[in-house]
């Protein structure tokens, strides 16, 4: 019984395309929020992935876009494309966001999806300390969530909190990590951005969770980096959304 996990696609088209394609048999698709923002394909991204999602949660950029809350939070590069995402949006696309879940949601015993923390959906995790929280008030053992754009994770043991990050190569192939989930811990696990990373990897993240055998895949794979730079451009966002895909900052 495996899960696709996805979050922050941020109107990247091509990288979603090419997670979908990458993807080993799931039976389910969990979606951790931000749909759009930053990127230059809102509506193509929306239309891909609402009758695929079995489960999904709102993002920040998700409400924003949506009107659901305003701008005022957003730095001058993420407002003004927000700006020009809502101006780009249909209707079903429009409504389609402003439907989606206010998180966490448990669609299974003992595991969450949220778009930040469980505790607060906008609150960022960065750190073990600002994990330690989440981790240990979560109303799930396993909590999946997004909103860093890091690829990574915590456990709690006891009262010890690690850190846990996929080691990975680098370069331009696919590589994969796989984390075996102890039945005693307690998890906040991230499958990174699927169309922006923030990490020093410009390939896209995703993750495969095995309920099974209890056991996470972190994915990165190779995308058409300069075909979603080329949209942005073309679009009239900001220089920096189409310059910091190729560096994965």
């Amino acid at each position: 019984m495996r899960i696709l996990l996805i979050s922050d696609v941020h109107a990247n088209l091509e990288a979603l395309e090419a997670v979908l394609a990458a993807a080993p048999a799931h039976i389910a698709v969990w979606n951790l929020g931000d749909l759009v923002g930053y990127g230059a394909s809102p509506n193509e991204v929306v239309e891909r992935l609402i009758p695929l999602q079995n489960v999904a949660v709102r993002g920040n950029h998700d409400k924003a876009a949506s009107g659901i809350t305003d701008l005022s939070d957003f730095n001058p590069i993420a407002a003004a494309a927000l700006v020009w995402t809502r101006n780009q949006l249909i209707a079903t696309s429009r409504l389609a966001l402003r439907q989606l879940a206010r998180g966490p949601v448990l669609p299974s015993e003992g595991v969450a999806c949220a778009h930040g923390s469980p505790l607060d959906e906008d609150h960022y995790i960065h750190s073990r300390r600002e994990a330690w929280h989440p981790l240990a008030e979560s109303p799930a053992r396993i909590t999946f969530f997004g909103h860093t754009h890091i690829q990574g994770g915590y456990q709690l043991e006891e009262q010890h909190c690690t850190s846990l990050k996929p080691n990975y190569h680098g370069g331009v192939e696919r590589e994969v990590v796989t984390l075996a989930l102890d039945s005693s811990h307690r998890y906040l696990l991230n499958p990174g951005s699927v169309g922006q990373p923030r990490d020093n990897d410009w390939r896209a993240a995703f993750a495969l969770f095995d309920l099974s055998s209890m056991q996470l895949e972190w994915h990165r794979i190779p995308y058409n980096v300069e075909l979603a730079q080329r949209r942005i451009r073309e679009a009239g966002l900001p220089e920096r959304l189409a310059a910091r895909l190729a560096s994965g900052r």
